[in-house]
């Protein structure tokens, strides 16, 4: 007996462009920061958001409609130092590598392609040892809305420049 067939899924990781996917990523990221970890009251919208470019991870069947399941933005501060923030992945989405990874990717490659010298975080205890397996150092411990984080600095050798962050890359797998 044949394995049934799987539809194969796509992970777009790219800039969100269009008025929904920038709608989709503000959405995940009030989902994940207000109403799963409790971090803003209502909103995680600040000053940043207005100088941010925001990207997402939209995973779709083969041929489909995508789903936003993943978001970050990044922010350039000063001459030649980007920041990162905002990493929100949904829920169902976690274990899977490629999302959160992936948006890392972007969000450097796409700040080193446009100058950066210096790529900040501010990261969550909990996600520092991923971030140093991704090539990060940790500089040192701070509280963030009431929660301990490292600030955290990308090694730029590692990430090439991305230069079409609206198209980004795409992998495909078979559906789980």
């Amino acid at each position: 007996m044949e394995a049934p067939v799987r539809p194969k899924l796509t992970v777009r990781i790219k800039q969100a462009v269009s008025q929904a996917e920038r709608d989709a990523t503000r959405s995940l990221r009030r989902t994940v920061f207000c109403e799963e970890q409790g971090l803003f009251n209502g909103d995680d919208i600040d000053p940043t958001d207005a100088l941010a470019l925001s990207l997402a991870a939209i995973v779709g069947a083969e041929g489909g409609p995508g789903e936003v399941v993943g978001t970050v933005r990044i922010h350039q501060a000063e001459s030649r130092i980007w920041w990162g923030s905002r990493l929100a992945v949904a829920r169902p989405f976690r274990r899977q590598a490629d999302i959160g990874t992936g948006l890392i990717k972007l969000a450097v490659g796409m700040a080193h392609a446009r100058g950066c010298r210096t790529f900040l975080a501010y990261v969550q205890a909990q996600n520092v040892v991923m971030f140093e397996q991704l090539h990060w150092l940790a500089l040192y411990e701070i509280e963030v809305h009431g929660r301990p984080h490292y600030l955290m600095r990308a090694d730029l050798s590692y990430y090439p420049p991305i230069i079409d962050g609206e198209t980004g890359f795409l992998s495909t797998r078979e559906d789980a």
